[in-house]
C-alpha cells in the first residue's frame, strides 16, 4: 500500500493573507527558497502564488508588485488533498490535473501541507535525477 499524503507532504506550508502583496510573497519565496506560497482568507486556502505566477501574470503585465494583491495573480481553482490520501492518488491527481504541487488541507479547508512531484519522488525511493534533484537544497 502507498504511503499516506501525511507521511510524504511539507508540514505546514507558508501562507500568506489575500490581500498580501506579490512583493511580500516574492520576499517570503527568496528567503526561504520556495516557489510557492499558498494564499488563505479567513485561514482558509483559497489559492496558490508561484514564482512563475509572480512573472507571468505580474511583472511581465507592469504591475507594481508593492501594491498588487495575491488576489490579482493567484490560481484559484486548486485541487486539494487530505492528509490521509494515498501517495498514488496524489500521483494520480498531479497526471490529471497537469500539476506538480497540490496543498493539502484539513476539514475545514485550512492549509496543513503541500506535497511536490518530488516529495513523491523521494518518498517512492526512486533512484534518478528527480530524486536527487528533489533532496539537493535549493540553489538560492
Amino acid at each position: 500500500m502507498p504511503p499516506r499524503v501525511s507521511d510524504v507532504m511539507t508540514a505546514q506550508p507558508l501562507t500568506l493573507p489575500l490581500d498580501a502583496t506579490l512583493y511580500e510573497a516574492a520576499r517570503i519565496m527568496r528567503d526561504e527558497g520556495i516557489g510557492d506560497v499558498l494564499v488563505t482568507f479567513a485561514g482558509r486556502l483559497c489559492g496558490v502564488v508561484t514564482d512563475r505566477d509572480i512573472v507571468v501574470r505580474g511583472v511581465a503585465e507592469s504591475r507594481d508588485a508593492s501594491r498588487t494583491p495575491l488576489g490579482d495573480v493567484c490560481t484559484a481553482d486548486l485541487t486539494t488533498l487530505n492528509p490521509d490520501d494515498d501517495t498514488g492518488t496524489a500521483a494520480r491527481l498531479m497526471a490529471e490535473q497537469a500539476v506538480r504541487r497540490l496543498p493539502v488541507v484539513d476539514a475545514e479547508h485550512r492549509p496543513i501541507g503541500i506535497l511536490c512531484i518530488g516529495d513523491l519522488a523521494v518518498a517512492d525511493g526512486q533512484r534518478g535525477p528527480l530524486s536527487a534533484i528533489s533532496k539537493a537544497p535549493p540553489n538560492n
